[in-house]
């Protein structure tokens, strides 16, 4: 496995981090907690050492299952990602999503966050987040605020460093004023490139670790779903356009040369795709879903597989034919 600088941290983490959204089973359908945390385990024994949760994922479980999933692990040989800034508990003045009879609220208020940071250090069970990151935007709130409040908890010991997730290059300049900023992370995947002429340059040019999520568009890109896929009630993707059977015909074109490769190297196709994602200039690491063992081993393996110029210029080839990146109904 293969490990970069969380920008300029000093944090080394694995380039293929574990994403727990999933395990928290909202929008996903729901969960199964022995088989999350044991996905979790045998990704960190695979050589993963980078979890990435967040407060609102299952409104709180993801976080309590990473928490028994490293409670019997030395707390240094894990780097925890969370995330702050949405509020189930409370009204604010800014909605951010309505679900599962829940009304989500965006806020990055001092005493807001402060408090969250205390009940995701209780659901972790540990007393510091190595990376705490904003989960989207708060118009409400000036980024020099938000500077102010990630500061001190840098200075509490309480995080060790923080970023913006959802973020745009305006409000990454302002949090640059602030030493211990120092990571971006942003939908990326070969359908999702927006990034490429938004925040990618930005982080380069600043040394901002970019980490990547959905880097296989929730599922899009594994090769292992078609038109005849069933969905747990719940589950996001369904009636999704990106899931339709004329996008999945029309994804086609972008995956054979993917699927290739995968077949010449005797690989899973997702391994090539992840692989791809951790060589765009710029992004350090990628954030893999994972709800089982198999998953979570399978993921780590792409943190070791480097592709070739000709390769990455098959894929590349396939991908400048493809119209916009976003899959139409």
């Amino acid at each position: 496995m293969k490990h970069n600088e969380l920008g300029s941290s000093g944090i080394a983490a694995s380039v293929v981090a574990f994403g727990a959204w999933a395990i928290g089973g909202w929008k996903w359908g729901g969960t199964d907690a022995k088989q999350s945390v044991d996905a979790l385990q045998a990704g960190m024994d695979a050589g993963i050492n980078l979890i990435d949760t967040a407060a609102v994922y299952g409104f709180g479980l993801s976080e309590e299952l990473v928490g028994e999933a490293i409670k019997n692990k030395p707390r240094d040989e894990v780097v925890i990602v969370s995330k702050c800034g949405l509020r189930w508990d409370i009204e604010t003045p800014t909605l951010h999503a309505e679900s599962e009879g829940k009304r989500i609220f965006r806020t990055h208020a001092a005493d807001s966050i402060k408090y969250e940071i205390e009940q995701s250090l209780k659901r972790l069970g540990t007393d510091y987040i190595d990376a705490y990151l904003t989960h989207w935007p708060d118009p409400k709130v000036p980024v020099e605020e938000l500077v102010v409040t990630m500061e001190s908890l840098v200075a509490a010991g309480k995080i060790r460093t923080w970023g913006m997730c959802n973020s745009n290059p305006d409000d990454i300049a302002i949090a640059l004023k602030s030493d211990s900023f120092s990571i971006n992370q942003e939908k990326y995947s070969m359908l999702d490139r927006q990034q490429d002429v938004q925040n990618l340059p930005l982080c380069t040019k600043n040394n901002l670790a970019f980490l990547a999520y959905s880097p296989m568009a929730k599922g899009l890109l594994t090769g292992r779903i078609d038109k005849n896929r069933e969905y747990a009630e719940g589950d996001q993707r369904i009636g999704d356009p990106r899931f339709s059977p004329a996008a999945l015909e029309a994804l086609e074109s972008i995956m054979k040369p993917v699927k290739d490769i995968a077949t010449a190297r005797r690989m899973q196709t997702h391994l090539i795709v992840l692989a791809w994602t951790l060589q765009q200039r710029g992004v350090s690491h990628v954030l893999a879903g994972s709800r089982s063992v198999v998953q979570a081993k399978s993921n780590a393996a792409a943190g070791s597989v480097e592709l070739s110029e000709d390769e990455l210029a098959a894929i590349n080839e396939a991908l400048s034919g493809w119209s916009g990146f976003e899959f139409e109904a």
